[in-house]
This record gives structure tokens, C-alpha cells and sequence, in this order.
């Protein structure tokens, strides 16, 4: 990259060939004629051609000082511009948010919605994950989903979660109606990659011994296992957090009442030394809204 001359050498330039004077030009820079002078020495220096003829009370320009000051003029008011604007600009006030897309989809919204009423002037951006793609850096706040015997030191706990069954409000098992729990065992099963121990813990609470777990749908996104269960394609066993939506809009029921705590649950890094206000106040917002949906679903 080519070197350029310093800034205050084009200012002082400026400045000296607006007034045709150092002094002036020096009055107006709120500095000494001599640095005046000098900046406009050495910029002549570093261009190996006067910019200035030197008379013995003014200044004029040369040919050269003339061709160049246009630019030099535009190219300051650009930068003043820049300046200005980025000054008088309010203050942005943005939170970064990574979170799991099954919890980003179904629960999230709903906390944007209400914070974004309230604080209408924070900017959210979401980092939708995928498994533990959650690199540290992007966002000021993560959410990440882990087996409750294995959490990282230093994670919060978003609620308690409790498994449930859900399918179809039409799906039917030999032409009857999903209803009884043991009607599993002839079910076809939609089962999350990565989440065996769903189904096993449904399997030992109703003491289902030929559950068939090796046949059936598999995916490792909980919101396409729930579409899957929403077109009659079979049951799926997670969180009730994840099926809350569904179930509330009808589009999946819950056949029968399951009262599991699920392996895995939902925890939230969060910042405890060197959070913005915008991001203190989403982080107070997302452990309140936590709370309510603990509530709703112990």
C-alpha cells in the first residue's frame, strides 16, 4: 500500500491555501504559523513539488497547489462528513443472541416480541445452532442444549423440562385412534438424532419392552421431527418446551399424560462481568420469560 502524507499536512494545505496565509490558516487550526508552515513544508517534501510561492507578506499558489487542492478539499469534507455523522449518530444498542434453532423457532420469538415492545430502540440479531456450533465470539448471549449430567461450569438453567408423546390429532395406530401409551409399540417412531435416550426413557416409564427403535423417521432438527408428527407420519418423544406451539395450535396432541423430566435441558451463558446495559436488560428479560415457561410447564 502507498504512503500517504500525513493528515494534518493536507489540513494545514488546506487551510493555508484557503486564506493564502499561514497565519490565518494557523488562527483557524488553533495552532502556531511556524506549524503551519511546516506541515505544508514537508508535504511538499514528501510530493517533490511546491504547492505555495512564498512572497514576502502573502502567499499564492503554484499550478501545481491548484490541480491538487480540489481533491484534497474533497477529500477532507469526506472525512468531516464520515465524522459528523458517526458522532451525532445515536449511540446503537444491539444484543447478539446464539441460540438452538428447535428453541429459536418455537420459543424465542415470543421473548423478541415482548422485549422489543418494551425496548423498542435494542437490536437483536440471532445466531441459529445446529448441535454445539456455537462459537463464543459471535454472540453476547448463548443459549446451548445439554445432558443435565454433563452442563459446563458457569451455565445458567433455563426451567425444568418434562418429555411428552405427541402426534397428529388424527394419526392412528391399526385404525384406532392414538390413546394408550402401549399402542406405541406398533407406532411408527420419529426419533431425533443425537436423542435416543427419549424414547428409552418413555419406554421404561411404560414399561414398553418391544418398542421399536430402529425403524421410522430420523432427523437431527426437533422442528422436522414435529412437522414429520404433524403430517400423520408417526410420534415423536422431546421437551415439551419444543411441542408447546404445536400442541397450542393444534396442529400435534399429546395422546396421553407423560410426567418425565427430560435428560436434556436448555442453559444459557451469560454474562456476568462486562454486559452493556442493552445486554443486561435482555438477559434480566430472557431469565424472567425462562421462569414464566417453568412455570407453564412443571
Amino acid at each position: 500500500m502507498m504512503n500517504l502524507p500525513h493528515l494534518s499536512f493536507l489540513r494545514s494545505f488546506e487551510a493555508a491555501a484557503r486564506h493564502l496565509s499561514f497565519t490565518s490558516a494557523a488562527e483557524e487550526l488553533n495552532c502556531t504559523q511556524s506549524a503551519v508552515s511546516n506541515h505544508v513544508r514537508s508535504l511538499e517534501e514528501f510530493l517533490k513539488r511546491p504547492l505555495f510561492v512564498r512572497h514576502a507578506r502573502s502567499l499564492s499558489l503554484t499550478d501545481v497547489g491548484k490541480a491538487y487542492l480540489p481533491s484534497v478539499r474533497h477529500a477532507l469534507q469526506e472525512i468531516d462528513v464520515a465524522t459528523q455523522s458517526l458522532v451525532l449518530r445515536p449511540h446503537t444498542r444491539t444484543v447478539v443472541v446464539s441460540c438452538p434453532v428447535s428453541l429459536a423457532e418455537n420459543w424465542l420469538p415470543d421473548v423478541i416480541q415482548s422485549f422489543t415492545e418494551v425496548h423498542p430502540d435494542i437490536s437483536l440479531t440471532v445466531h441459529g445452532t445446529i448441535w454445539t456450533d456455537v462459537d463464543p465470539n459471535v454472540s453476547d448471549i448463548s443459549i446451548i442444549i445439554s445432558h443435565v449430567d454433563d452442563v459446563a461450569e458457569g451455565l445458567t438453567r433455563l426451567w425444568t423440562d418434562k418429555l411428552t408423546v405427541v402426534c397428529a390429532p388424527n394419526y392412528c395406530v391399526a385404525d384406532q385412534p392414538m390413546r394408550d401409551p402401549h399402542q406405541l409399540s406398533s407406532a411408527q417412531l420419529i426419533h431425533i438424532l443425537g436423542r435416543p435416550a427419549y424414547w428409552e426413557k418413555v419406554a421404561v416409564e411404560f414399561g414398553l419392552e418391544d418398542l421399536n427403535q430402529k425403524e421410522g423417521p430420523r432427523t437431527n432438527v426437533s422442528n422436522l421431527a414435529l412437522e414429520l408428527a404433524s403430517k400423520s407420519l408417526g410420534c415423536v418423544a422431546l421437551p415439551k418446551s419444543l411441542a408447546r406451539p404445536y400442541v397450542d395450535r393444534g396442529l400435534l396432541i399429546e395422546p396421553f399424560d407423560l410426567n418425565l423430566e427430560s435428560p436434556w435441558a436448555y442453559y444459557a451463558n451469560l454474562r456476568q462481568t462486562g454486559a452493556t446495559p442493552a445486554v443486561q436488560l435482555f438477559q434480566d428479560w430472557l431469565m424472567t420469560v425462562a421462569a414464566q415457561t417453568g412455570d407453564l410447564l412443571g
